[in-house]
């Protein structure tokens, strides 16, 4: 079957490529004749009244006249039609390439970029055609490490559950109020990196979006409505908190951008470690605006800095999992901010505190 495919594959350009040179070889012939009989008649009739030829010799030139015109006509059709053919040939080259590519693609391999030739509309084509191979390159590969990631991170809870409900149902546990506090824990990681995960697939639908639904609002309102949200946990942690923020109107989607400043307050309430409150700062910066979080916390390496937005990415410290992270809250934060307002959001670490901020144009 492959090879009646790779068969059609090659007949189908090239069977195009015969097409297109006969349509040539018909319209030179075409205009050739209709030029060479016009030529003909013309030479024919000015010999006739210039140059006082006898008849015999009248018909001597037109017999000489239409031999050469025949042959004129015969070496212009053979050498154009090669030539055409031959340029044809190197014409669809690329879209030859295209369709060998396409079949690869067919049987499941990722293929090698088409070469691009020139920068015209074809290569324009290939140009196109090489990015969105290496688009469904790298979907493919997202795919697999968010499935692997998320295997990863499942699995740990779902075993520490399945170990206690399985002690508790063969008597070697005996259920006491640590156990079952513990057990709750367990449960209530596995539903916040679940709704999280969610929240992953709403952003990346809402980032291929060519529209995304934004509104003039008070930022000054939306952060202040931010720390109220975490009024508990502020109280409960007995975590001060400080708000220093001047009032500005910026282009934003609200969900998002309070999305965003939700996740970095309570990754800052989950790594808490200090003393000291944890500051929230907006600001005007030429043509943007400026927010910063900071809160005492154990620093950050620098080498790491970076990978902290990335999915189900943590620290090689036991207190992420001790205290329940996902990996996930940073990286929606990132994607809000980079791909829904063109912004940029970054991390700044001292020896007793880190600083998340963001950049948002105004």
């Amino acid at each position: 079957m492959s090879r009646i495919n790779k068969f059609f594959t090659t007949l189908i350009p090239v069977g195009f490529l015969w097409r297109l040179t006969f349509l040539n070889i018909l319209v030179i012939v075409t205009a050739t004749a209709i030029s060479g009989w016009a030529m003909y008649n013309t030479a024919c009739y000015l010999a006739a009244g210039v140059g006082n030829l006898d008849a015999l010799r009248q018909q001597q030139f037109n017999s000489t006249l239409l031999r050469y015109l025949w042959i004129f006509i015969i070496a212009s059709v053979f050498i154009g039609s090669l030539l055409h053919f031959h340029l044809i040939k190197y014409l669809i080259k690329p879209i030859r390439n295209l369709i060998q590519s396409t079949e690869q693609m067919r049987l499941g391999h990722y293929p090698e970029p088409v070469k691009v030739y020139r920068k015209d509309e074809i290569g324009q084509l290939v140009i196109q055609y090489n990015g969105l191979i290496a688009q469904l390159q790298t979907n493919e590969e997202q795919r697999k490490n968010l499935i692997s990631d998320l295997s990863h991170e499942i699995r740990t809870p779902l075993s520490n559950l399945s170990g206690y409900l399985q002690g508790l149902k063969d008597g070697d546990i005996i259920g006491e109020k640590t156990l079952f506090a513990s057990l709750h824990q367990e449960s209530s990681r596995l539903s916040q990196m679940i709704e999280q995960l969610e929240q992953v697939k709403e952003w990346d639908y809402l980032s291929t979006q060519l529209i995304v639904k934004k509104d003039t609002y008070e930022i000054e309102d939306l952060l202040t409505q931010c720390v109220a949200m975490f009024d508990r946990p502020w109280k409960h942690d007995h975590i001060p908190i400080e708000i220093e923020v001047e009032s500005c109107e910026l282009y934003i989607n609200v969900e998002g951008i309070q999305q965003a400043i939700s996740n970095l307050l309570e990754n800052a309430i989950r790594y808490y470690d200090g003393l000291g409150p944890i500051s929230l700062k907006g600001e005007k910066q030429g043509k943007e605006y400026y927010i910063s979080i900071t809160g005492p916390s154990m620093p950050i390496p620098e080498n790491e800095r970076e990978n902290v937005f990335n999915r189900f990415y943590r620290l090689d410290s036991s207190r992420s999992r001790l205290t329940g992270g996902s990996g996930l809250g940073l990286a929606i934060s990132k994607e809000i901010v980079e791909r829904q307002h063109q912004g940029e959001i970054g991390i700044e670490t001292t020896d007793t505190s880190n600083t998340f901020w963001i950049l948002l144009p105004r």
